[in-house]
């Protein structure tokens, strides 16, 4: 293994994170919280002298593979999460360590479950740290490193193991390049949804978080209420661009290259947008005496469907209390997820349309099993190592899914309760139903029980393998050499 390049990598990472401690450093400076911005420089300095230590000199061999990228990205993650709590606890915001680990990888993963029982009292530098993680989380981490620094051939590999869905692939000839393109995508996007908040009177502060969090498809609010407090025409913004961020950032490349038709092509993202269709008819139909107009319960209902299906966790009321029907469409949704390539979480429409065409394909054979029948997904054959490498990847989610509601029952709260706040972290929602629903939050778990779902949310974010990788590399260290 290329030892010396995995901990270049890692040092570089802390350093860029040094760095982005600035967006929450000036946070501080403008409403003048001398202790965090004593908490931030502190972190901020312990990551440049941390990074540099890692770093060393820039390794000969820069070239790493696939179970390497796996490793160093989990690492990646893992490394970047520590050193992002450590505010939280200097400034007193979050004193138990597993708190702020907790709430530090619920904003990286953009997952969005907090422990906060109150984020009102919070310190607007934490506030903006809080949310600023879900934004550079969302794009990923390491394409964001990718996007600035020349990797070589390694490259791929790590945007491979980083990056959402069964495959990956690049824009244009260069990972570079792509990195590139993605940021800049983001970015506009970005841009675009909070000069729109601004303009359509949502507060400036306000305005900027949400707009990180919705980018990142995350969740943290900013106030207490979540997102009910703010007018018709801020929530209209919101559910539109958690749709738009939900959405594989291939067809933003293919618009931005002209190519309109084959963006509105797009196998996936028709599926998706036909799941929210669906859902939010079938929900509408089922909530509409608690509202009693058409237009209120199409608003709330969209703006709830946007929000659990990309993963983004916002809420505009308490979904909690509709009825069963509703809340099961919503749990469904939970594990569907966003599209391939988003910023979203979940187990992705991509898996769940080739799935549900792999059954297809397993129905005709036993009806003429003499026909070969192949399957197509964007125009493309499918190819087997990717249907093996969803049916991997299903076994791996169900069996840490299974473990972790066994692990976390260990508290004693009730299934529903349990079982949803699993499925909230290992497919990044937030919010989850009964004791962890929308109002509510995840300061009831023990600290053993919040690792676990500290694990989940990671795990969830980068696909499952990377982190079991990992596992594998400490367990058996022997069949590594």
């Amino acid at each position: 293994m290329n030892l010396k390049m995995m901990r270049f990598i890692v040092g570089t990472l802390v350093q860029i994170e040094a760095a982005l401690l600035l967006i929450p450093s000036l946070t501080a400076v403008v409403y003048q919280e001398w202790d965090c911005l004593g908490a931030f420089g502190l972190t901020a300095g312990i990551c440049l002298c941390a990074g540099w230590l890692l770093r060393g000199k820039r390794p000969e061999n820069v070239t790493i593979f696939s179970s390497e990228g796996y490793i160093v990205v989990a690492l990646c993650w893992i490394t970047m999460s520590i050193c992002g709590a450590v505010p939280f606890v200097v400034s007193g915001a979050y004193p138990n360590p597993f708190d702020a680990l907790f709430e530090i990888v619920s904003g990286f993963t953009t997952t969005g479950a907090t422990v906060a029982t109150d984020v009102e009292i919070l310190p607007r530098s934490i506030l903006m740290w809080r949310s600023f993680s879900h934004w550079v989380g969302g794009m990923g981490v390491l394409v964001f490193m990718l996007a600035i620094l020349p990797m070589g051939a390694s490259s791929m590999y790590l945007m491979k193991a980083e990056s959402p869905g069964p495959s990956v692939g690049k824009l244009v000839p260069r990972v570079r390049s792509t990195a590139k393109i993605l940021y800049i995508i983001y970015l506009f996007l970005t841009l675009l949804q909070m000069t729109l908040m601004i303009l359509f009177g949502c507060p400036v502060f306000d305005a900027v978080n949400l707009t990180f969090a919705t980018a990142g498809t995350g969740g943290f609010a900013v106030l207490n209420s979540g997102c009910e407090t703010y007018n018709t025409a801020v929530q209209i913004i919101l559910t539109v661009f958690m749709i738009v961020f939900g959405v594989n950032f291939n067809v933003y490349f293919l618009i931005y290259c002209k190519k309109w038709k084959d963006a509105l092509r797009c196998e996936e993202a028709r599926a998706y947008l036909g799941i929210i269709a669906a859902a939010v008819f079938l929900i509408s139909l089922n909530v509409y005496y608690i509202f009693g107009n058409v237009g209120t319960t199409v608003l709330h209902v969209a703006f709830q469907v946007a929000s659990i299906i990309t993963t983004t966790g916002f809420s505009s009321v308490d979904f909690d209390l509709w009825p069963e029907f509703s809340r099961e469409i919503l749990l469904l949704l939970m594990f569907i997820g966003a599209c391939a390539g988003s910023t979203g979480g979940g187990i992705k429409v991509s898996r769940i349309v080739i799935l549900g065409k792999s059954v297809l394909k397993e129905l005709a054979f036993l009806v003429h099993p003499r026909n070969v029948r192949k399957i197509r997904f964007e125009g493309k054959l499918v190819e087997h190592e990717t249907q093996r490498s969803i049916n991997v990847f299903l076994v791996a989610y169900l069996a840490i899914f299974v473990t972790s509601v066994l692990l976390i029952s260990l508290d004693n709260f009730d299934g529903v309760t349990n079982f949803s706040a699993v499925a909230s972290a290992i497919n990044n929602i937030g919010p989850g139903l009964n004791l962890v629903g929308p109002v509510r939050n995840f300061s009831i778990f023990s600290n053993f029980s919040k690792l676990v779902l500290t694990f989940d949310m990671l795990a969830g974010r980068l696909e499952i393998f990377p982190m079991l990788v990992l596992m594998l590399k400490i367990r058996g260290r022997k069949r590594w050499n």
